[in-house]
């Protein structure tokens, strides 16, 4: 008789034990041979060698699949129990598995050059309309890579322009003052991992959310960084991000050109960013457009009659251009990728 324990290192503990337990008590009914006891994060298993190495490998195999789909059903842990997964092999296209075990994926042209570019290029910049899945997209990138231990950590960063520097004057700490400005990306995060292993990640600080102001001073290492609302960002700001960049660290930052926010005699750290690295080896641009708007139909409606706007704007008022700038035309560019 020997004791194991098995640590759910990978796995959302609730999800892999089941509501009520149920596959903790179906796994010990398939496993009659074997006392498990299961607390927290941990299986404690006792029985004889050569009934604990088969177990060994059931629970490798439950633990991958349920990291990786974000769930497992009584009927699949009699199917990896009794033959093990069938389910391993890639969908190319899938990025990460939702909570309820949805696929998500690329749904768009653009958003498929998003990822390319991805892989291809340590920095990306993805620039498009609002709805356009840029965001939601590199987050899933970065939570894919934090699934398959490319990376120790992922930072999210958005600056607090909309506070107008007054954050002092609102209610709470810190953490109230900033995280309406941060909740986009929470939405995000919630949907792709299980609540309980998002706050851990939150907790170990394996996940960081924190307002631009907050990466000075820092060099960001083993890591897929994103910045979020980058129109938003003044040049010097945008500089200070791009050179916290450290060792096996990827950073995306993404933006809306005609979403700008700062004072009309600033000019946008994205615009700019644009303008002087947009032929440096190792850094790709994305332009996404109307056609990638993946919400609501009537956004993209919405957007092209403010678009429309613009331009009549623009022909009346010569001026009107640099303080309300139109998005970028049906067809997408990609810069080349070097």
């Amino acid at each position: 008789m020997i004791e194991k324990h098995f640590l759910l290192e990978e796995a959302d503990p609730a999800t892999f034990f089941g509501a009520g337990n149920a596959n903790l008590r179906l796994l010990r009914a398939l496993r009659p041979k074997l006392r498990i006891i299961g607390r927290d994060n941990v299986l404690k298993v006792m029985g004889a060698e050569e009934d604990m190495a088969e177990f060994e490998e059931t629970f490798t195999a439950l633990q991958r699949h349920c990291a990786r789909f974000n769930q497992l059903s009584e009927e699949e842990v009699v199917e990896i129990t009794r033959h093990g997964d069938r389910n391993t092999g890639e969908d190319r296209n899938t990025i990460v598995y939702s909570t309820s075990g949805k696929p998500i994926a690329p749904r768009s042209e653009n958003q498929r050059k998003l990822v390319e570019a991805y892989f291809k290029n340590d920095m990306l910049f993805a620039v498009g309309p609002a709805g356009s899945g840029k965001t939601y997209v590199a987050i899933a990138l970065a939570v894919k890579a934090l699934k398959n231990k490319e990376i120790k950590k992922i930072i999210l960063s958005r600056p607090a322009v909309e506070a107008g520097e007054k954050l002092g004057f609102l209610p709470g700490d810190m953490k109230d003052k900033i995280d309406p400005y941060l909740q986009p990306l929470y939405d995000a995060l919630q949907e792709m991992l299980p609540p309980a292993k998002l706050q851990e990640y939150m907790d170990q600080q394996v996940i960081q959310i924190a307002p631009l102001a907050f990466m000075r001073g820092r060099t960001l290492n083993d890591a897929v960084v994103i910045l979020d609302e980058a129109q938003n960002t003044t040049s010097a700001q945008i500089k200070m991000f791009l050179t916290r960049m450290g060792w096996n660290t990827k950073m995306i930052i993404t933006g809306d050109r005609t979403q700008i926010d700062l004072p009309p005699t600033q000019r946008s750290g994205l615009v700019e960013a644009q303008r002087i690295l947009h032929n440096v080896p190792g850094i790709a641009f994305v332009e996404m457009t109307k056609k990638d708007i993946v919400r609501h139909k009537l956004v993209s409606r919405i957007v092209e009659a403010y678009d429309a706007d613009a331009r009549n704007k623009a022909e009346k008022e010569p001026g009107a251009a640099a303080t309300a700038p139109a998005s970028p035309a049906n067809e997408a560019t990609t810069q080349p990728l070097k």
